[in-house]
């Protein structure tokens, strides 16, 4: 028997191809994703299938998950699913309902729906403790495969007239990640081989076009003259071919990914670094033309490799990324803070002294840029290809940063403050690479004249040898 909603939709306008999405998830396949440009309402409507669905069964119970914890608090608790509500469902949401302690949302009719993050051990135990009649994957971009077959373990309460579902959204990244495997080649990302059922994952492109009469005319132009690569992914939504000309390329990026899976667990750290590449913000509230601040936490593992731990960089005014960074800090049990000095001097060690209740006994360690941004990367990327540095997780700006560093300069769209934090951490932990001699740039030597004189030839002084470049440790 199915059971009536406890609440009527109210009816607000979508687009034709958002019509057509909320009729496909409607369709018999289990898992359905939505994949394509940048605000094209796909998080929007997911959120919204997911509320329906609770809201359409008593006591059911739902999730809605991401990689990063405070991202989906951020992104989706504070943000989108509110304003979703507030439109679709109007008079039915109250934050007063909004458990804070174990991230759920508690309907009028008993139905729940948990929000969490699979980048902690205990948050995902908390998590995976309930069985769920939905469960979706926001940003599956950032979400290992590893993670998204543990959770849909938990998809598993039953729920007369509800049927179980499990949803994705993504900004298509390459074409070697699972998300392309399984919703476009119709592939396992275990074996490769083709789906059992195919008929039961069901995949639609959104894109911005198809959201145009929603959003700002300038934005979408925006989006439309950005270089080419990240043109195609978040104007056109399309999964990119492998670059094998950068620095770093999604193959070198993902086989040396940690995941935190049984079998491949993040190391204990024997050395700790928050990092900080800082910009001219000076405030929050900064434009889209600003620079972002570049924090970033790595480790140096008991394995002896590097691991990416944490991505904490936005568009911060001083007295909150000092904050952002001294609370990484304490959390993480760092030795010090890396800083590049080339804006500002020392602003950085003032800045976070200030901003911190005992910030006068956070050490801090100011790097100053003698040479380049790819000369620079270029050892980093090396040590990558060798294995030596993984990245716990998935961190799609950073990375997609990193990919557009090539031999002849760095071709991003802006500025690559993440990459550069990263870099300036995993220099520290690995010093070999920044001797002095290493710093130095190379010039031809002097042109000498040598007399004729066979007397003079003891005379001569040497021709300078070649400066001992740095190797990578």
């Amino acid at each position: 028997m199915t059971v009536a909603p406890t609440a009527k939709p109210k009816k607000f306008k979508l687009t034709a191809q958002q019509g057509s999405a909320v009729d496909a998830l409607g369709s018999d396949a289990a898992d359905f994703g939505l994949g394509g440009g940048s605000r094209s309402g796909k998080t929007f409507l997911l959120c919204y299938a997911v509320a329906t669905r609770a809201l359409r069964v008593p006591n059911s119970r739902h999730a809605i998950l991401r990689f990063r914890q405070n991202a989906i608090i951020k992104a989706i608790v504070r943000d989108t699913f509110p304003k979703m509500m507030g439109l679709c469902y109007p008079g039915v949401y109250s934050e007063k309902n909004l458990n804070k302690t174990d991230w759920f949302y508690k309907l009028p009719n008993g139905s729940e729906i948990w929000f969490g993050g699979l980048d902690d051990k205990d948050r995902v135990e908390n998590i995976l403790g309930n069985e769920y009649a939905t469960i979706y994957f926001n940003e599956c971009s950032q979400i290992p495969w590893q993670s998204v077959k543990l959770a849909l373990t938990r998809l598993a309460q039953v729920c007369p007239g509800l049927a179980l579902k499990s949803y994705y959204d993504f900004n298509p990244p390459s074409k070697r990640h699972w998300t392309y495997k399984y919703f476009v080649e119709k592939k396992s990302p275990d074996t490769n081989k083709p789906l059992i059922t195919p008929m039961s994952v069901g995949f639609m492109f959104m894109n911005p076009l198809d959201n145009q009469e929603n959003l700002d005319a300038k934005y979408l132009q925006r989006l439309a003259e950005m270089p080419e690569k990240e043109r195609k992914r978040f104007f056109l939504g399309q999964f990119s071919d492998e670059d094998n000309d950068s620095l770093w390329n999604d193959e070198i990026l993902d086989a040396t990914r940690c995941t935190g899976s049984v079998g491949d667990e993040c190391p204990d750290m024997v050395r700790l670094t928050v990092n900080v590449d800082p910009s001219g913000c000076e405030s929050d509230d900064e434009d889209s033309r600003s620079d972002e601040i570049g924090i970033t936490v790595t480790g140096l593992g008991t394995d002896g490799k590097g691991y990416l731990l944490e991505d904490l960089s936005g568009k911060y005014g001083p007295s909150t990324w000092s904050k952002i960074v001294g609370d990484a800090f304490q959390r993480h049990k760092a030795d010090c803070v890396v800083g590049e000095s080339n804006y500002g001097g020392a602003m950085v060690k003032h800045t976070i002294e200030a901003g911190n209740i005992g910030g006068e006994n956070i050490p801090v360690k100011l790097v100053h840029a003698t040479r380049g941004k790819v000369v620079r990367a270029a050892p980093i990327a090396t040590l990558y290809e060798r294995g030596r540095i993984r990245h716990y997780g998935y961190y799609p700006e950073i990375e997609e940063q990193m990919c557009s560093f090539y031999p002849d300069g760095y071709k991003g769209m802006k500025s690559p403050d993440r990459a550069d934090s990263a870099i300036w951490g995993f220099t520290e932990l690995f010093p070999g690479l920044t001797r002095d001699d290493a710093h130095q740039e190379w010039r031809p030597p002097k042109v000498q004249t040598l007399s004729n004189k066979a007397t003079d030839f003891g005379n001569r002084s040497g021709t300078p040898g070649l400066p001992n470049r740095g190797r990578p440790s």
